[in-house]
């Protein structure tokens, strides 16, 4: 079993009561798309990411770091983050910077509205708004603990409302956000055909997910027969994942939680930290936090 004391959060917390459900990860396409819908964001993952190289690498990095900033000790999430904060330095361009406490929390509020959403979607559970402002409290670790200024991001949950639907409104999607789009829905994976059916659901699900205004400017398909496809697979979910183990639902997060942890003791061992570029270290100099 995974000792998870001593860190950020307790195990009743929201963020580790909605964190810990391996399913969440079939969203991130959803986060990750409303994240690159930014156009500093959508240019810095252009630039610099290996999403399109090697797709199971950033989301093993990415996964790893969202699982031990909620479920680590308060050393790991902080010596981790560290690394991606100081790997982002290198992640900047004409007009962007991955440090930039205004692309910190756009990437912060869209992991907590996606995994808010799913999560009240897959167990059929209503939060109140008590729940809502407490797991949004939470989640501004995603961007804190990267250095953002905590008075960067909205207070309350009302001031997020506020926030992400003047977002939502004033994003303009542009090409480049469009080919990162491509590269997160139709991924080099191993297996090639036998993976297909995965996919397919996956870019359902991500489009369904997606708010209008994001889905309509990436130039999705929504018609009623999508829109059926979709109720049809999140009902299927909604009867089945719940009724797993907590066991079998936690195992992603096990898993990536221990392959981070022998990262982070390689890390130590070593005489100084080395952030490299496209096939180096775990956490380097291409990799975008989220």
């Amino acid at each position: 079993m995974i000792g998870m004391t001593e860190g950020l959060f307790r195990d009743d917390d929201l963020i580790r009561v909605i964190g810990r459900e391996g399913v969440l990860i079939a969203a991130g396409g959803a986060a990750s798309l409303l994240q690159t819908a930014h156009p500093k964001v959508a240019q810095g993952v252009y630039d610099h990411s290996y999403t399109a190289d090697d797709p199971s690498r950033r989301l093993r990095n990415t996964m790893g770091w969202l699982y031990t900033v909620q479920f680590g000790t308060r050393e790991e999430a902080e010596a981790l983050s560290a690394l991606v904060t100081k790997g982002h330095e290198a992640v900047t361009g004409p007009d962007y910077e991955a440090n930039d406490p205004e692309l910190q929390v756009w990437v912060a509020a869209t992991l907590f509205a996606v995994a808010a959403q799913f999560y009240q979607l897959l167990f059929r559970r209503t939060l109140s708004r008590a729940e809502l402002e407490e797991f949004y409290g939470q989640s501004k670790v995603y961007a804190t603990i990267l250095g953002c200024p905590e008075e960067r991001m909205p207070g309350t949950y009302a001031q997020f409302r506020e926030y992400y639907a003047h977002m939502l409104q004033t994003l303009e999607v542009n090409d480049t956000s469009r080919s990162v789009a491509e590269q997160v829905l139709y991924p080099k994976l191993p297996g090639g055909p036998l993976g297909a059916p995965g996919l397919a659901a996956i870019r359902l699900l991500t489009a369904g997910l997606m708010p209008a205004p994001i889905r309509e400017q990436y130039g999705w398909k929504w018609n009623a027969g999508r829109e059926l496809r979709f109720r049809l697979l999140i009902k299927a979910l909604q009867v089945v994942y719940p009724r797993l183990p907590l066991r079998v639902r936690t195992m992603p997060r096990d898993a990536y939680l221990t392959a981070t942890r022998r990262m982070l003791a390689k890390t130590r061992r070593r005489p100084a930290i080395s952030v490299s570029t496209k096939g180096g270290s775990p956490v380097n100099g291409k990799e975008a936090a989220a």
